[in-house]
């Protein structure tokens, strides 16, 4: 592909400040232990994201119907974008029609495209090494505390290609993700499976094959 006198940018490509084309929130509260509703309204925390998705861990909260209503403001909706902003800054996940009207704690960020259909993009072009790099080399605060703002991340500057070359790109990349996530599933699979087996065999509830 050829590319124009702007850096070495290709043709047909610009660059563009985050903030110009997403509408960029900072999360709600984190609730204390005794705010945990089992049963009510997830609450995303960074540890919840993985491979560009949201995979829920073992301890997530969840919040009241009352309450999430409350902060219905960081309600989620298919095709935002949630980025980390403390700890390991930059990490992203694309929100899917599962987690509709879920909500996000303090220590995330949301990234709302103004085009839904630039999403998938969008959520790539975040989890490059690159950005998280950008991100990193302004974060503030000490080591492990360390955290980004919603100005940051909205000064964020992301080269956009023409509209289908991002359809095309991010669905590549998107179909790669799924796969690594089929994989893990496999080996997580295999790896309880291979727990029961061993528990079987070492009780002698199961003789070893000879």
């Amino acid at each position: 592909m050829s590319a124009d006198s702007r850096e070495g940018i290709p043709e047909g490509w610009q660059p563009v400040p985050l903030g110009d084309i997403c509408d960029i929130q900072s999360g709600g509260p984190a609730p204390r232990r005794s705010e945990d509703v089992p049963g009510g309204v997830p609450l995303v925390r960074p540890a919840d994201l993985r491979n560009r998705r949201i995979s829920p861990k073992p301890g997530m909260p969840h919040v009241s119907p009352e309450r999430a209503r409350e902060l219905r403001r960081h309600q989620l909706v298919a095709d935002d974008i949630l980025v980390s902003r403390t700890g390991t800054v930059g990490r992203a996940a694309l929100v899917t029609e599962h987690e509709q009207e879920w909500l996000y704690n303090t220590h995330l960020l949301r990234v709302r495209p103004h085009d839904p259909a630039q999403a998938l993009y969008l959520v790539a072009y975040l989890a490059r090494r690159a950005t998280a790099d950008w991100l990193g080399s302004r974060a503030v605060g000490t080591t492990g505390m360390r955290s980004i703002t919603v100005r940051t991340l909205s000064e964020l500057p992301v080269l956009l290609p023409p509209v289908d070359q991002q359809r095309d790109i991010g669905a590549a990349l998107a179909a790669v993700d799924e796969k690594i996530r089929a994989h893990e599933d496999i080996v997580r699979t295999t790896g309880v499976l291979r727990d029961t087996l061993s528990d079987l065999l070492m009780s002698g509830r199961l003789p070893p094959c000879p």
